[in-house]
């Protein structure tokens, strides 16, 4: 049976750097409670890097990586985080499909055994080669069906192609088939797009991100994705972007321009939000009323985006929101993703 020792040689990498300072700072486990009730907190947005196969795929580890260990398990006690689902952002796209192959085997198969070293702590989605749709929908099912992985992720865009593009229909049908989800989260809008984000303010990252996944979602609703695919159950990054903050707008601009609307929607293009799933990295309780507002809290999920320090208060920022009742919050918290991650609650 895999131990703590296991798991301090699972030679996996965290991107970024920065841990908590809290008052567990003397290594307390942080215990949620929702009016006296303990919950299960769950972090569906934390990234991940394996060494060995970014090396196969001729990359190196980012210099401020922290290497897996007890620093990680630490920063989840001290904020509370009972689980987190492990993802990687997609650096693979541009590879052919023998090397594609062979990084994703490895990265898929260590993901596994980190997960299995630590069953309490950890699940994972399985990374997919997306750029060969084929291949990836054969990733996709492997990595659920074989390795135990809880769904895929993908970037916001495949070598500057939409996913709603015909082409990644087959990627698409096999994760309606099986039943898993998807997590998106912006990889690289290419270099017109980030050419006007040059400058200060780390714009290509604190703009271009939520952009990107906007852009994504659009393409997905009026392409007619979501209609082909309606059981699908993808979880869009940092709060879906922009897109449920000024949905209404895509509402009124069939009504405004039909002609560019040429394929008619089986419903108002905000009602497919309400059938997606959204991190809550939305910074402020005012924000996360909203989006709560916008799509639903039963379509809301936790997310840290561990190790970038952008949210060290995730759960502290759920439980302050206003106008959410208890189950509510416990289902923001870990009740929803537990369901659709197949963990035990």
């Amino acid at each position: 049976m895999a131990d703590r020792r296991d798991f301090l040689r699972a030679s996996v990498a965290f991107v970024g750097c920065g841990l908590l300072e809290s008052a567990h700072a003397q290594g307390l486990r942080r215990e949620v409670l929702v009016n006296g009730k303990r919950v299960k907190t769950i972090d569906v947005h934390a990234h991940v890097a394996i060494p060995q196969a970014m090396a196969l795929a001729g990359m190196k580890v980012p210099q401020q990586s922290l290497v897996m260990g007890e620093e990680r398990i630490r920063a989840m006690d001290e904020q509370g985080i009972d689980m987190a689902a492990l993802s990687i952002n997609p650096y693979w796209y541009k590879a052919e499909r023998d090397v594609a192959q062979a990084v994703i085997k490895l990265q898929n198969e260590k993901l596994a055994e980190l997960c299995a070293s630590r069953p309490e702590r950890f699940v994972a989605f399985a990374s997919v080669a997306l750029q060969h749709p084929d291949l990836a929908a054969q990733q996709l099912e492997e990595g659920v069906k074989k390795l135990g992985l809880r769904g895929g992720s993908v970037g916001t865009a495949v070598n500057g192609e939409d996913l709603a593009d015909p082409k990644f229909h087959p990627f698409w049908a096999k994760a309606e088939e099986l039943g898993c989800l998807i997590f998106m989260h912006p990889n690289n809008g290419g270099a017109d797009f980030e050419k006007r984000l040059r400058g200060n303010g780390g714009l290509a990252n604190v703009i271009g991100n939520p952009l990107e996944t906007t852009i994504a979602l659009s393409h997905l609703i009026f392409e007619g994705t979501l209609d082909r695919f309606p059981g699908l159950k993808i979880c869009a990054a940092h709060g879906g972007g922009y897109l449920p903050s000024y949905a209404a707008r895509s509402d009124a601009g069939c009504v405004t321009f039909p002609d560019r609307c040429p394929k008619p929607l089986k419903k108002k293009p905000t009602e497919y939000l309400k059938q997606l799933y959204y991190d809550s990295i939305v910074f402020t309780p005012e924000a996360l009323r909203h989006l709560a507002a916008e799509v639903g809290p039963g379509q809301i999920v936790m997310g840290t985006d561990y190790p970038f320090p952008w949210e060290k208060a995730s759960v502290n920022l759920i439980l302050g929101t206003p106008g959410l009742s208890d189950a509510e919050r416990e289902a923001i918290l870990g009740g929803t993703a537990a369901r659709l991650l197949g963990i035990k609650s």
